[in-house]
């Protein structure tokens, strides 16, 4: 929470969202009801960044105003929640800890067992009356080919991220004593 009283931190979050408004208009719908974002980068940038607080506030944030600048279908509160719980494990595995293969793979994990396979197939189950065991699966393949690319590609996020961070004091810096 200390964050949202820095200037630099509330600019960095701030185009966060922007950046995860801007990569939700980049996906790939593989079916109407399965899609490809590389949203989840900017919010686990915050994560990693601010913490759990801030990046769930950046979930939250990229999600509405995602929807107000394009809505791709009816308003559900259930995927702004999933926005948050997303922030909010990221910044919980990979706030103030070493950018890790190991803890990458944790939080997107979390982040697909959670969010993939059991709050999306839920929301889109009540929105569309489809079959829950039907979402779960198609969500099961995608998970299966992309898992592995998207903590690949994260971990190498991260790692810029870090660097661009500690170049710019956004992270705390060790002392020299």
């Amino acid at each position: 929470m200390e964050h949202m009283k820095n200037v630099k931190s509330v600019t960095v979050a701030a185009l966060l969202v922007a950046l995860a408004v801007t990569l939700k208009f980049l996906k790939i719908a593989i079916t109407p009801t399965l899609e490809f974002s590389f949203a989840f980068l900017a919010n686990a940038s915050a994560g990693f960044l601010f913490g759990p607080f801030v990046a769930g506030t950046v979930g939250a944030l990229s999600d509405l105003l995602g929807y107000v600048v394009r809505p791709t279908g009816p308003f559900f509160p259930g995927f702004t929640l999933n926005a948050i719980i997303n922030g909010v494990v990221y910044g919980l595995v990979l706030y103030r800890k070493p950018v890790s293969m190991q803890r990458v793979v944790i939080a997107r994990l979390i982040n697909t067992v959670l969010i993939s396979f059991l709050l999306n197939p839920i929301w889109l189950s009540m929105m569309y009356g489809k079959a829950l065991h039907l979402l779960v699966m198609t969500r099961l393949i995608k998970a299966a080919i992309l898992f592995v690319p998207e903590c690949i590609l994260l971990y190498a996020v991260l790692k810029l991220v870090k660097r661009i961070a500690s170049d710019s004091a956004l992270l705390p810096q060790k002392s020299a004593s």
